[in-house]
């Protein structure tokens, strides 16, 4: 009797130490919480599906695709190639998984907790199975090969999965970051970043010839809905409504532990 009492015992002492990341905030900051995820999952699906139906009917936004794809050709020089094709090793399929992977590690190591890095895993995972699972099923053709800068891809276009993991990865990231942060322009300025970056990723895969404007805009509006499931989960594990005071003490707290950033 003793030892089963000592085990759960234990568990919930772990449970409490490394998984637990408890936060307490005014029933508006939560309820807000829960808005802001929600918009994103219904608008982040409701643009991917219009984008999705304008490819399927070669009308509306689809007929952005050709003039971006020669626009962007129209300003290829030497150097910028230099500057895609470092970008799309960075965020490409060898070192992107192992930035995700030491990044997950060394977070939960330095915070001792692991909590927001297993979220950031879950939320990663979670895109890579959607595009792993639309891509071949709408089977979308790429560009021309004559147009492909780098070696010949004969996968799927739509939607990007170099696009959606970098939009998945910064945006988690910022969330989980910043949404701890008592600023929160400093929140907004991270996100801006974090945007910045995804689009840059966005115009090197077009202007590498790998893919098009439409599935670039697909694979962020459905980062848009990975966020926003990621924000929901972690409101509803992590988040208390409290008193002001037990607000004040618990942002406190998580200020003197290192916790907020």
């Amino acid at each position: 009797m003793t030892e089963t009492t000592e085990r759960p015992g234990r568990l919930r002492r772990f449970h409490e130490k490394f998984l637990v990341e408890e936060r307490v905030v005014p029933a508006s900051a939560k309820r807000n919480l829960y808005l802001i995820s929600i918009a994103l999952v219904v608008g982040g699906l409701t643009a991917f599906l219009f984008i999705f139906d304008s490819v399927l009917e070669a009308d509306d936004i689809s007929a952005v695709d050709a003039p971006v794809e020669r626009w962007l050709e129209t300003g290829q020089t030497d150097w910028l190639t230099t500057v895609m094709t470092v970008i799309a090793f960075v965020f490409g399929p060898i070192v992107m998984p192992i930035i995700i992977l030491v990044t997950t590690v060394t977070w939960g190591i330095v915070a001792k907790h692991a909590w927001r890095p297993l979220l950031l895993a879950g939320g990663m995972l979670l895109g890579v199975i959607i595009v792993q699972v639309l891509a071949p099923v709408i089977a979308r053709e790429r560009p021309p090969i004559g147009d492909m800068m780098l070696e010949i891809d004969h996968t799927s276009s739509f939607p990007s999965g170099h696009v959606m993991g970098v939009a998945d990865f910064l945006f988690i990231t910022t969330y989980l970051v910043f949404s701890r942060h008592r600023r929160p322009v400093i929140t907004v300025l991270a996100f801006v970043v974090a945007s910045g970056i995804v689009l840059l990723t966005a115009a090197c895969r077009i202007y590498l010839g790998y893919h098009w404007a439409t599935d670039a805009l697909a694979s962020i509006a459905l980062s848009l809905v990975v966020l926003g499931i990621v924000i929901a989960v972690d409101t509803w594990r992590t988040v208390r409504v409290g008193t002001p005071s037990e607000v004040d003490a618990s942002e406190s707290t998580r200020e003197e532990d290192g916790s907020v950033g």
